[in-house]
């Protein structure tokens, strides 16, 4: 066993709560500050005020006390809420192929559930057309352009809206953001990244200067997408692309957990696609499919190139207890976690890079990307004068450690609670007792599902 990796935390979590418990955390958003970054840690409505008409468009699965405590904390401070909810069926166990069906789409395959479930087109044609002074709709990724405010409703369940994840101060996320992405952006610029992790990855690539000028950039840019920051450069991808190695893990977004899966990459692009269950099977019917075709923003042919590499940074998050259903997002929502990295393979997001899906779509092929989650990464920058930044270590968010970070956390309490860690994932081998592919990587479900009895259930007040 590596015992270097931090030991198994698992989280105190209300799996009920009152209605006068929800109404405190919807109040606290209501009056919590705004960021354009629609992520959990600053999805907010505090600028919300009398007069203000605000579009609610949540879907059916979300917990529906949530939708209403919002509601009537915006109704409290003098807004009008007009509410829709948007019926995405029955809630179910989520299977290896539902990554693929959420953010791949192309010839033969119905559109990609993303464009539907989170990034819906038509909600924020609507909500522009109507003039409506704050849309509330999805989960995260980019904001809508049509409307003045976005914010997101990223909390499915009971336990993670009623829990710290919700009230931890914005202000200390932002500066913890902050001083990580000046180790990227500021020290990192030209450096060269060895990414690795303690189920098998190991990668590198530079941060080649010119993607440092580029001034409409998304994501990787002087301002940062807090809650989500983008460790990678996005496309447009230079032909320098040197991303090396091996990408490994269990876990994406939205499938079920999937055997232990290895992606090789040769000078940015996957070129071999090892185990993963069904999920590596389909991923390698579409690498072959796709490995002679030269899309736009890539350098080369192939479609799977590597660009989005994302960090984590509230301490807060944790593995909600439904992660097998649908209705939890499956694993999309750990991945806030501070020090949990998780990396996009494939064609941009339009709202990032609109070139590579529009061509891929007038020209009949595959398009979308693809994920792998990172639970215990090292993130480590070899400056060009030679310097090493650990961003994160063995899944450790170093500037959580930072003193400036801990002296504005001390305004809150004790910083060592405060900055603390709510959840750490075991994993056999590596924190603690058990052989990693015989116990865990050959059937990762069943041994989530069991390490859930650790969790300390809070009855309602």
């Amino acid at each position: 066993m590596a015992m270097d990796y931090p030991k198994p935390r698992y989280p105190q979590i209300k799996k009920d709560a009152s209605d006068e418990e929800l109404m405190y955390y919807a109040r606290y958003l209501a009056n919590a500050k705004e960021y354009k970054s629609n992520k959990v840690g600053f999805s907010a409505y505090g600028n919300t005020k009398p007069g203000d008409r605000v579009l609610m468009a949540a879907e059916n699965l979300i917990e529906p006390r949530i939708v209403a405590n919002i509601t009537q904390a915006l109704k409290e401070k003098g807004a009008t809420v007009d509410q829709m909810i948007l019926d995405f069926g029955q809630d179910r166990e989520v299977e290896e192929m539902d990554e693929i069906n959420f953010f791949i789409g192309g010839p033969g395959r119905p559109e990609p559930e993303i464009v539907r479930r989170m990034l819906v087109p038509w909600i924020y044609a609507l909500a522009g057309q109507m003039k409506y002074d704050l849309l509330i709709q999805g989960n995260g990724g980019p904001s809508a352009k049509t409307v003045k405010r976005h914010a997101g409703i990223p909390w499915p369940s009971v336990e993670v809206f009623a829990s710290e994840t919700t009230t931890f101060p914005a202000e200390l996320s932002e500066l913890i953001n902050r001083v990580t992405w000046d180790m990227i952006w500021t020290k990192g610029r030209g450096g060269k990244v060895h990414l690795t992790d303690a189920e098998g990855t190991d990668l590198t690539f530079t941060l080649w200067e010119e993607y440092y000028e580029r001034p409409d950039s998304y994501g990787f840019a002087k301002e940062p997408r807090l809650g989500h920051l983008f460790c990678h450069p996005v496309q447009p991808l230079i032909d320098k692309a040197d991303d090396n190695g091996i990408l490994a893990g269990t876990t994406n977004h939205v499938g079920r957990p999937f055997p232990h899966l290895k992606v090789h990459f040769k000078d940015g692009v996957a070129v071999k696609v090892e185990g993963g269950g069904k999920y590596g099977e389909e991923w390698r019917k579409l690498l072959e499919e796709t490995r002679d075709v030269q899309y736009p923003g890539h350098p080369r042919p192939g479609m799977f190139w590597l660009w989005e590499v994302a960090l984590g940074t509230h301490p807060k998050a944790f593995r909600p207890t439904n992660f097998i259903k649908r209705s939890s997002w499956a694993s999309f929502w750990e991945r806030y976690r501070s020090g949990m990295i998780h990396v996009g393979v494939g064609t941009c997001l339009p709202e990032i890079y609109a070139d590579t899906d529009t061509w891929a779509m007038k020209n009949g092929k595959p398009y979308g990307h693809i994920h792998v989650h990172l639970l215990f990464p090292t993130y480590e920058i070899t400056t060009k004068s030679g310097e090493k930044i650990k961003v994160v270590d063995r899944g450790h968010l170093t500037a959580l450690d930072h003193p400036e970070v801990r002296a504005f956390a001390a305004k809150y309490g004790d910083p060592d609670e405060v900055l603390k860690i709510h959840w750490v994932p075991a994993l056999p081998g590596i924190n603690t007792q058990g052989d990693y592919m015989q116990d865990y990587g050959k059937d990762p479900v069943s041994w989530m599902k069991k390490e859930l009895s650790n969790y300390k259930v809070i009855e309602p007040q």
